[in-house]
């Protein structure tokens, strides 16, 4: 495993433990060469995920990147990482169980808007914002007057 820090390959496990209910492990690693201290994980991946974008495009599924999207969304809400994780794994598994190699890009932003609408309600209109390209004011109350938030905090 390559160092974040200095992109030394000389990194030591230092503890590993179960995380995400037992459907991954969470390493604790520090690099040999500048000491930082890292944290890595291993889940099982059941199919190799392809991408479809809007204009057609085609790229690997990144579970990262919908990581930092939904934690740009929580920044400042009161959800814990385990909630977080909990949510982005349910995610990743019904997208996996779907039986498709290729996904569109819209069936993922829709399960991540449905999960988000059941952890927290600003999540949810922040992710919706970026999500459904909000351009104006008015299109924050219009889409907030036709969901139901009530129930999602």
């Amino acid at each position: 495993m390559r160092c974040p820090f200095c992109g030394s390959e000389d990194t030591q496990v230092k503890d590993s433990r179960s995380a995400e209910d037992g459907n991954a492990i969470r390493r604790r690693r520090q690099c040999n060469s500048c000491a930082a201290r890292f944290t890595t994980f291993e889940r099982v991946q059941l199919r190799e995920l392809t991408v479809v974008k809007k204009a057609g495009r085609r790229v690997p599924f990144d579970r990262d990147k919908m990581m930092r999207s939904v934690n740009i969304a929580m920044q400042k809400r009161p959800v814990s990482a385990d909630q977080i994780e909990q949510m982005l794994s349910g995610i990743v598994r019904r997208l996996e169980s779907m039986g498709e190699l290729e996904v569109s890009s819209d069936v993922i932003g829709a399960a991540i808007m449905e999960g988000l609408a059941n952890l927290d309600s600003v999540a949810y209109v922040r992710y919706a914002s970026v999500y459904k390209d909000f351009k104006e004011t008015k299109d924050f109350e219009a889409f907030i007057g036709d969901e139901k938030l009530d129930g999602a905090e």
